[in-house]
């Protein structure tokens, strides 16, 4: 019988046997455990069994519970053998076994328990709690292998211990009792043990979800006229359910034909006291075998849906992937074009692995992360003493670029003074040091990308025009994260499985909830913010599924559902943008193609530049 020890400052450490389905802790004498201490309320907490576990948990919202290793307070814990806890200042223990050797203070000081309890249970019970205690442990290190080596050992177990012939686990799939192992006493599997069970019984412990025990099967009153018990000739049987976190997830049924009355109430009490831990440790089991599955089953997709590491099946996508193919092998310049975050580097790395050019190397260059006054230098190299610091002459990035393809990612944010010389760069195909008069030729093919619409850049006079028609001789766009469905999905998944090895992280994938709310959010700062959003929360995150919280998508957090009309309206604004993109921004061709008068062209322009901040950020995240 479960037990708690209470450890007096002085005097020897009291025991309390767990007998109730609840029982309360404090300082009043009307308490089932009535323990004293600085800090102990006088109806502290209770312990109460769910027909699983057992769980502590506050009465008094003021009092303090301190559990685990190392301590935190807690309101609610679950209970397992050996735990530590203090309520207030006051120390106790918790035994699954009413005679346990005495357990040591928290100050680690020996004491000897003179209130033993171990009358209340057999010596055999006693012992075979033991055992299935110690077999728990063995299947929770077992947990991640193979399933029906874990269904096998579980049966065996409950088998040696009960004395029964044979054991069979059921599980629910469909909402149908499914036979997924059966086990006899010389721990040999049973072929078909469908012949073996009573339906009926099975079908009592299924409806009402509570454990049944027969001593005469033939005689019971409520059983003993089923065509199954009659055929069987059974005599004793015991059935328990299996329920993880409030689920039916099937049943444990022991069986003899040849002994009456081999099974008492106290039998009964341990098989459904190791149903319980068996539930858990059965439902985490089966849990990894889905992930297994699923695991496979996004790698076969994956050959579908990826375009070299870039991952996308959707309309959008198969797009972007027609024209990448057939520019790749060419050495045309491409401007790729799309908000923050959506994977331009990615694309420019496949059209270059893709070229001819693909054993040259593939250099990159962030025109908006580097001081004005260093860009050139960046670009075009230096000679020494062309500036101060210059101690040394240096190559720049179209020199390191020579074979190969320069990526000029955020070309929108090159100074105007500057576009100049790549505009020469380009139509020339040479380049000058900083402070060096000599032209040096240069072998390179350049992909360009920007999150800013170019065209209004250029009427604002901070692109040139000239520059734009050089590097956007082919524009590839891509959409933002939002507008590529089951895309979401598919990306986050392989992002968690990417990052998971990588982190060693013990979270093995989403909760159905989860991939809901990555569905239907925004995503402002499109996979770079999904990206950094689940490396976070495989660093925080204590469990081995991440909820809606640990990627920060609680309901505040979700799209809300639009009235149809703003909906239209909404869909309508971003399909004229996204067609005035294609068409690199010409409203005549435009109008024409969505059939309608180029002044609707010029509202939807409108209604964007006002909703659009000044500074133009994109909301993303890293």
């Amino acid at each position: 019988m479960p037990t708690v020890r209470w450890f007096p400052r002085q005097g020897p450490p009291r025991a309390f046997a767990i007998y109730k389905p609840v029982t309360t802790v404090g300082r009043a004498l009307g308490n089932d455990v009535a323990i004293e201490g600085a800090g102990v309320a006088e109806h502290h907490a209770q312990i109460y069994w769910d027909n699983r576990d057992f769980n502590l948990e506050e009465i008094d919202k003021s009092a303090d519970i301190t559990i685990g290793t190392p301590p935190k307070k807690k309101r609610r814990a679950r209970l397992v053998h050996g735990d530590r806890f203090t309520l207030g200042e006051a120390e106790l223990s918790f035994s699954i076994f009413s005679d346990a050797p005495q357990a040591a203070s928290f100050h680690d000081e020996e004491r000897s328990d003179t209130d033993s309890t171990a009358r209340d249970l057999g010596g055999g019970e006693l012992g075979g709690v033991r055992r299935l205690h110690e077999f728990s442990e063995k299947l929770m290190s077992h947990a991640k292998g193979e399933i029906d080596a874990l269904l096998h050992n579980m049966l065996d177990a409950v088998v040696d211990v009960t004395g029964a012939e044979r054991g069979i686990l059921l599980l629910v799939e469909d909402g149908k009792a499914v036979i997924r192992a059966a086990r006899d006493m010389k721990k040999e599997t049973i072929a078909d043990a469908s012949g073996d069970i009573s339906d009926s019984i099975v079908r009592r412990v299924l409806e009402t979800r509570r454990p049944i025990i027969v001593s005469d099967a033939l005689t019971d009153t409520s059983f003993g006229k089923s065509e199954s018990v009659v055929a069987m000739s059974l005599s004793s049987v015991m059935c328990v359910p299996l329920l993880a976190q409030g689920e039916l997830l099937g049943v444990l049924y022991v069986g003899s034909q040849r002994v009456k009355g081999l099974f008492e109430k106290g039998s009964l009490d341990l098989l459904t006291i190791f149903a319980g831990q068996a539930s858990l440790i059965l439902e985490n089991a089966m849990l990894l075998n889905s992930l297994r599955a699923d695991k496979e089953m996004l790698v076969k997709e994956l050959v579908d849906k990826k375009f070299g590491d870039i991952i996308g099946a959707s309309p959008f996508m198969v797009e972007v992937f027609k024209k990448l193919q057939k520019v790749a092998g060419t050495d045309i310049s491409v401007l790729i074009t799309g908000e923050t975050g959506t994977g331009k580097e990615l694309i420019a790395r496949e059209l270059h692995r893709r070229s001819t050019r693909v054993n040259g190397p593939f250099i990159s260059i962030n025109c908006g992360a580097i001081p004005e006054n260093l860009i050139e230098s960046e670009l075009f190299g230096h000679v020494k003493g062309a500036f101060t610091g210059a101690i040394a002459s240096r190559p720049g990035k179209f020199q390191a670029a020579q074979g190969g393809t320069l990526f000029l990612d955020e070309i929108g944010e090159l100074p105007v003074n500057l576009q100049v010389k790549l505009v020469r760069a380009l139509q020339e195909r040479v380049v000058n040091r900083v402070g060096d008069a000599r032209p040096e030729k240069v072998d390179i093919r350049v992909v360009a990308a920007t999150n800013r619409n170019l065209e209004e850049e250029i009427k604002r006079g901070a692109f040139r025009e000239d520059l734009y028609y050089r590097l956007n001789v082919v524009n590839i766009f891509l959409p933002p994260l939002r507008d590529r469905g089951d895309d979401v999905l598919i990306i986050a998944k392989a992002l968690l499985s990417k990052y998971a090895d990588e982190m060693n992280s013990k979270v093995v994938g989403y909760a159905p909830s989860t991939l809901a709310a990555v569905r239907k959010y925004n995503w402002p700062g499109n996979i770079r913010q999904l990206e950094n959003r689940i490396k976070k929360a495989l660093v925080m995150s204590d469990k081995s599924l991440l909820q809606p919280e640990d990627l920060d998508l609680g309901p505040d957090q979700q799209a809300s559902i639009l009235p149809l009309e703003k909906a239209k309206e909404e869909f309508q604004r971003r399909y004229v943008l996204e067609a005035l993109e294609r068409n690199n921004g010409n409203r005549t061709q435009t109008a024409r193609d969505l059939g309608v008068d180029p002044r609707t062209i010029f509202r939807y322009l409108e209604a964007e530049r006002s909703a659009t901040p000044p500074g133009g950020g994109d909301g993303g995240e890293g």
